[in-house]
């Protein structure tokens, strides 16, 4: 996995050697790889994004490596369910935790991993919110799209990670 510090006007360095998905004909579920020994290889990226960058960066970040993994293509459906939860976790790291996010997307044959971290300990929860309601619906939205989520505080903020199948996955 790459450690990829945001740059000014949220411009992506040139990927590293290592840092793309193997090449793998497009179909979801053959970005990942076999070890030697048979185990799983996983691939993923991480990117920070300060307060000062859009959710709208980090979604388009996102796309670019959905669309590596062939989901853009085969998915579709479940790349916007993920661009979505992308915008969500952002948006929260950002507004609700006033932290810093980073951003991780993690595939291993089985599921595309989301995951944010950020700055703060205190964990989402879905909630209610009235229909004149501005905000209040990021976590039910999440749960709504993800296959799975869990959030875990730790010394330093929490992380929220979002699991999706691809569709004709056997875990869908």
């Amino acid at each position: 996995m790459s450690d990829r510090p945001d740059t000014p006007e949220n411009a992506e360095p040139p990927p590293a050697p290592g840092d793309r998905a193997p090449e793998s004909g497009g179909r979801p579920g053959e970005g990942a790889t076999e070890a030697p020994g048979g185990a799983l290889k996983a691939v993923g990226w991480a990117r920070a994004l300060p307060l000062s960058s859009s959710v709208r960066a980090g979604r388009a970040w996102a796309r670019r490596h959905l669309e590596e993994l062939g989901w853009t293509e085969y998915a579709a459906g479940t790349v916007d369910d993920v661009l979505v939860t992308v915008s969500e976790l952002l948006t929260n790291a950002h507004l609700h935790a006033r932290s810093a996010a980073h951003l991780v997307l993690t595939w291993d044959g089985r599921c595309l991993y989301v995951s944010v971290h950020d700055g703060s300990p205190q964990l989402p929860r879905p909630r209610e919110a009235g229909p004149g309601a501005t905000s209040g619906r990021g976590m039910a939205l999440v749960d709504a799209l993800a296959d799975d989520w869990r959030a875990q505080a730790d010394e330093r903020g929490k992380t929220v990670t979002a699991c999706f199948h691809p569709p004709g996955h056997p875990d869908h």
